[in-house]
Order: C-alpha cells, then sequence, then structure tokens
C-alpha cells in the first residue's frame, strides 16, 4: 500500500468521512506546503501524548483534574451523565448548567459489542456513594441505545438517596412540526410546560 492510501485509509476511519472524502483531503494535504502537514502531524502526536481521560468524571484534559472538575464554582452536588466527552461541549455551549459531569464512555449497543461492564457506570456509583450528590441527570442520546443506558443507570443507581432525572425532549427552536418525528412531537407533548404570561 502506497503512502497516500495508507493516510486515505485512516483518514476514512474518522466519523462522518467516506473513502472519496478521504482521499481528497489527501490529496489537499499533499498540496500544501510540508511544513504545514508537518504541523499536523505533530499536534497529532502531542494529541495522543498529552490528552488522557480525568480521574474523577472521565472527561478529557491535559491536566490532573479537568476544568470543569477542578472549579470550585461549579456545583459538585449534581452530576449530569453523557454518553461521551463530546456532549459535555454541546451542554457548556447552553451556558445554563453549572453542576459537574460523568462521561459513561459510550451506550449500550450489544450489536457493536458494547456492554455495561465497557461503560463507567460502576465509577458513577461509586461518585454518587461518597455521599455529596443529591442529583443525576441522564443526558444520553434520544435512541434506542441511549435509552438502555439511561435505564442502566437508574437501576445501578437504585438503592442511592439520589435523584435521577432524564434531560427533556422535544422540538429544536426553528424547527417545523411538519418535519418532526413521532417520538419528538410525544416528547414535546410529554415535557410541556405552562406558559407564564408577562406581566410587565
Amino acid at each position: 500500500m502506497s503512502a497516500i492510501d495508507d493516510l486515505a485509509a485512516e483518514l476514512a476511519k474518522l466519523p462522518g468521512i467516506g473513502k472519496k472524502t478521504a482521499m481528497r483531503l489527501t490529496y489537499h494535504l499533499l498540496k500544501q506546503p510540508s511544513d504545514r502537514s508537518l504541523r499536523l502531524a505533530q499536534a497529532l502526536e502531542v494529541l495522543a501524548e498529552r490528552v488522557h481521560p480525568c480521574p474523577r468524571c472521565h472527561n478529557l484534559t491535559e491536566q490532573d483534574l479537568c476544568a470543569i472538575c477542578s472549579d470550585p464554582r461549579r456545583d459538585a452536588s449534581v452530576i449530569c451523565a453523557v454518553e461521551e466527552a463530546s456532549d459535555i461541549w454541546a451542554i457548556e455551549r447552553s451556558g445554563e448548567y453549572r453542576g459537574v459531569y460523568h462521561v459513561l464512555g459510550g451506550r449500550l449497543s450489544p450489536l457493536d459489542g458494547v456492554s455495561a461492564s465497557d461503560l463507567t457506570v460502576n465509577h458513577l456509583v461509586e461518585r454518587v456513594a461518597a455521599g455529596e450528590v443529591r442529583e443525576v441527570i441522564m443526558a444520553t442520546n434520544p435512541s434506542v441505545e441511549g435509552e438502555a443506558t439511561a435505564l442502566l443507570v437508574q437501576q445501578a443507581l437504585g438503592a442511592a438517596p439520589v435523584r435521577v432525572s432524564r434531560i427533556a425532549r422535544g422540538l429544536p427552536m426553528g424547527g417545523d412540526l411538519e418535519y418532526a418525528d413521532g417520538v419528538t412531537i410525544a416528547q414535546a407533548l410529554v415535557a410541556r410546560r405552562d406558559m407564564v404570561q408577562d406581566s410587565r
């Protein structure tokens, strides 16, 4: 296999990158000055060497603890459990959540060979057992696997004196009912709230 084919094959393993796109990216890199490609290679090497899971929440970090776990302004009594570290970024963008996180490391998927033992559920149970946690918010994806993972965590925490909640599902801002699927509409109806008239 040539160096071009080898790089294209590695790029094609990335999510959302097919063979054609991988080959296009490879040729794009070859057209650039060699120092740009070397900087990319160096950045990937540094990433692999420095970034590791946070020992407390399994978020990705270069420090002993991730920035969220080491922030004293965060509410450590509320844990938001997510499937992947990338989900934290999505929640943080909202600017509404001030608790901490727990990265489960995936979701239950027997077809893909992912079982409960592959997830960090036991570590989450240990964090809750330490005593300061009052709520665990399940923020797994709205899929069959995500729902099964949320149920697994709920059952694992069953004996703990902690509230286990689930983020509401509904329609996105700017979304049209016409294009929403039935499950999304049903969840939007279930998670409805009272409309309060503005008294100003």
